[in-house]
């Protein structure tokens, strides 16, 4: 993944997003005192070592126990804590979805479900980690916030952004390496999309890893004279209707791009809005029905078709049905 095209946003470094959550939530933690974090026995992986360090009396490793963790941190909001959950998005979900719905969700505590290793990307683990559904199952959720930042910068920014949040959120991240191409020290606002760039021909909506691969796929779609507007969707929801509205209003086509099934991600909550409102071609990159297999992030991003130039494709259809 060299930077070797004549991008809008450029990189001198790469790194996961888990380390942005990491680093947001020590940095949120030095904010807020009610601030505090409980693992599932994955302090390394979800990079939460420096918060048990300077917090120690404010660390609880629960074990390989996630249900129980959940529960936990439901009970720790009512005496005014905001706690912060980490362990694998397929286990922070999949494996402990009744606990959310029925203690966080139903319950509108205010838990902070921090996911890494989402999506394919997660690379050689393979299928049975690699969770494309866990969008779709925190979105239904009535009182969730779900959120999908792209690069370390922006992970971090949103992890200090959703401890002043009131309410359960869902924060998605994963572990790969990757671009940093976002302002450091960067605002979050919950919510509200960022338009990266301003065209006219087509929008590339874009959330995740896929945000970086939209930035490429824009640069060549700009070589050959197609103007692209690109709007970064980090919070999937709430969803910025107003964003995606007016910008295809102005291009008259899109293409939504996720790490994701194309049920139940952000695909669907695009292709809902522009059908209520304002119906236009609109093409998927995502997960078209199936599991992920194991092999190298970028390989499994190309065999799945998730990279800059399906992307491109899918602008070039997006186009012709216009």
């Amino acid at each position: 993944m060299e930077n070797k095209l004549d991008t809008k946003y450029t990189y001198t470094e790469k790194k996961d997003t888990r380390s942005g959550f990491g680093d947001g939530l020590l940095e949120a933690g030095r904010r807020n005192e009610n601030v505090v974090a409980l693992c599932a026995d994955l302090i390394g992986s979800l990079k939460m070592g420096a918060f048990q360090k300077e917090f120690p009396e404010r660390f609880f490793q629960m074990g390989i126990s996630e249900a129980n963790m959940i529960g936990a941190a439901a009970g720790l909001t009512i005496g005014g804590k905001i706690p912060f959950t980490g362990t694998f998005a397929n286990f922070s979900t999949g494996r402990v979805y009744d606990q959310i719905r029925q203690s966080v969700a139903y319950s509108d505590k205010n838990v902070k479900i921090c996911a890494s290793h989402a999506g394919l990307t997660l690379g050689e683990d393979g299928a049975t980690h690699q969770i494309l559904e866990d969008v779709g199952m925190m979105k239904m959720l009535p009182n969730m916030t779900v959120i999908n930042p792209c690069d370390y910068n922006q992970t971090k920014a949103a992890t200090i952004a959703i401890a002043e949040h009131e309410g359960p959120v869902y924060l998605r991240f994963g572990r790969p390496k990757w671009p940093i191409f976002t302002p450091e020290n960067q605002e979050f606002e919950i919510g509200k999309a960022w338009k990266m760039i301003e065209g006219t021909d087509v929008t590339i909506f874009a959330t995740g890893h896929l945000v970086w691969e939209a930035v490429e796929a824009e640069a060549i779609l700009r070589a050959e004279g197609i103007s692209v507007e690109l709007i970064n969707i980090h919070t999937i929801k709430p969803l910025d209707t107003e964003a995606i509205l007016t910008s295809v209003a102005k291009t008259g086509c899109a293409v939504s791009a996720e790490e994701h099934q194309f049920n139940g991600g952000l695909n669907d909550s695009v292709a809902q809005t522009l059908i209520r409102n304002q119906p236009a071609p609109l093409e998927f990159i995502g997960m078209d029905d199936s599991f992920g297999e194991s092999g190298k992030p970028e390989e499994l991003l190309e065999k799945y078709g998730l990279n800059a130039k399906n992307i491109v494709e899918a602008a070039k259809r997006a186009l012709s049905r216009k």
